[in-house]
């Protein structure tokens, strides 16, 4: 398959942004909490960090497509960056500008939109990140055309920052929290782990329509939209799969030794599936 077209503003008009389900998987308001408890505490201060090492000292314009309620929108306007939030979920977009006024961080936007037809002008941003995008367009060409789309408002030399979900997520997440002992979970772990494609038919909280990507796919899109790929780096490392991860954390030492351990082995590519979140750091180079 070819090179994406830089601008593919006009090659697609979802319609709704979303598949119903994953709209009403995050009405439930669980995502403003989720980076704050349990692994996604790992998750949060790995993925600020991987930014802070790309992204360059000033002020730069960013656009957090995919935003959710602002987490990593609030952190970067309040190093001082322009910040602009885009999100499918109008629920999130307001928790977005909520989190922005308590802690007094100014947003330059928060809107509602779609990752694969953004307002914003041609290279109009240092910096983009797709922090979620990627897991809930579960067609290939739907990403490829979110990827087109970040390579259009990126500035030549600007960076991407693109999260996935690993195939063996789920996997790994039963095993840990005894998630396996229910048939219906196994049979969706099944289809994970045969083609990625995630689908829920329960009542019961086990995720919502997504792609899991194996680590080669995830860097082979990014690669075909345009965009030069840097880094693939596991996220979280083992230390999310501890059993006493919730003491481990609240211990200033357990906490350092946990990341640690996380970078030692961010790039190992036989361990890069063992981490639920993969991170692709690319830049636009012409």
């Amino acid at each position: 398959m070819g090179r994406v077209p830089p601008d593919l503003r006009q090659a697609v008009t979802p319609e709704p942004p979303l598949p119903s389900e994953i709209l009403t998987y995050y009405a439930r308001a669980g995502e403003s909490a989720r980076l704050f408890e349990g692994a996604g505490r790992i998750e949060l201060a790995r993925t600020q960090e991987i930014i802070l090492r790309h992204l360059p000292p000033g002020r730069s314009t960013v656009l957090d497509v995919g935003g959710g309620p602002g987490v990593y929108a609030c952190w970067l306007a309040g190093l001082g960056h322009e910040v602009h939030l885009i999100d499918a979920s109008e629920l999130h977009v307001d928790q977005a500008r909520a989190a922005a006024a308590r802690v007094r961080c100014a947003l330059a936007s928060a809107r509602v939109g779609d990752a694969r037809r953004l307002e914003q002008p041609d290279a109009s941003a240092q910096a983009v990140l797709l922090l979620g995008p990627l897991y809930h367009l579960t067609e290939e060409s739907d990403r490829l055309r979110a990827l087109g789309e970040a390579r259009r408002v990126l500035a030549p030399g600007g960076w991407l920052f693109a999260a996935g979900i690993s195939r063996f997520a789920s996997l790994l997440a039963g095993l840990v929290e005894g998630l396996m002992r229910d048939p219906a979970y196994v049979a969706i772990v099944e289809r994970d782990v045969a083609d990625g494609q995630h689908r829920n038919p329960t009542a019961v909280d086990y995720f919502t329509t997504a792609y899991f990507h194996q680590p080669h796919e995830l860097t082979s899109e990014i690669a075909r939209a345009g965009l030069t790929v840097l880094e693939l780096l596991g996220v979280e490392g083992p230390g999310w799969l501890m059993p006493d991860l919730e003491s481990r954390w609240s211990d200033g030492r357990e906490r350092d030794l946990l990341l640690w351990a996380a970078r030692v082995v961010e790039r190992e590519p036989t361990l890069l599936g063992l981490s639920p979140h993969l991170l692709v750091v690319a830049r636009r180079t012409a």
